[in-house]
């Protein structure tokens, strides 16, 4: 067997290359990318992560003033920018609950009810879900809406809410002058706490409508 040319060597490796290196080539460039892309994303994320908290830690301090009124208009900004900043994010939701919180106490109960309904909507998280659900019932408690505040509240609730959910659903029985309901309600938000948390205006609530049905 004779051996092959410097001409076929390299026609050989030529032929290689067009079949296999390219492609290991473009595999290898799109490896790389795909790492460096990983990475500037990451960075890109922790960049937006950090400046979301200095917002929002910015918002905590405005809304929530000790002893003072806080200055709606410069929660609503700091709120806004949040939102429009980092829309969608954990940040961003609960700017809308502290707003919602200051709209109540400022009066602004539709702006409040507005607010909350755009975390329940599209919650980041079941948590965030039911805060905004369970605060959206308060809001429309307040403003007479009770039947529609309860309807907010069917169904179940992850095991840490049920209490908090249940007290709720009682207090809008109660409103509504649904004493017996009112009164389950009450001793299943009891029977989803410990011995010693199951103390307090919730066990007063139950001895009232107890007395009631005496």
């Amino acid at each position: 067997m004779t051996s092959r040319t410097e001409e076929e060597e390299l026609a050989v490796i030529r032929d290689w290359w067009q079949r296999n290196g390219k492609p290991l080539l473009t595999g290898g460039a799109l490896a790389l990318i795909a790492v460096f892309g990983w990475n500037g994303w990451q960075k890109h994320q922790l960049s937006e992560a950090q400046g979301a908290s200095v917002l929002y830690q910015q918002l905590l301090e405005t809304s929530l003033v000790a002893n003072a009124q806080p200055d709606a208009s410069k929660v609503a900004d700091l709120a806004g920018k949040l939102k429009a900043q980092y829309p969608g994010t954990h940040y961003a939701q609960f700017g809308s609950l502290l707003l919602a919180k200051v709209a109540v106490e400022s009066g602004k109960l539709d702006d409040a009810n507005s607010e909350l309904k755009s975390v329940l909507d599209k919650p980041v998280d079941a948590t965030l879900a039911e805060l905004a659900r369970q605060r959206l019932a308060r809001v429309l408690a307040v403003q007479g809406k009770a039947e529609e505040a309860l309807a907010l509240l069917v169904g179940d609730a992850d095991q840490a809410y049920v209490a908090s959910r249940e007290e709720l659903k009682g207090d809008l029985l109660a409103k509504l002058e649904r004493s017996d309901e009112a009164l389950a309600a009450y001793q299943k938000a009891k029977a989803a706490l410990s011995s010693d948390a199951a103390v307090g205006g919730l066990q007063i609530k139950i001895d009232d409508l107890a007395k009631g049905d005496a």
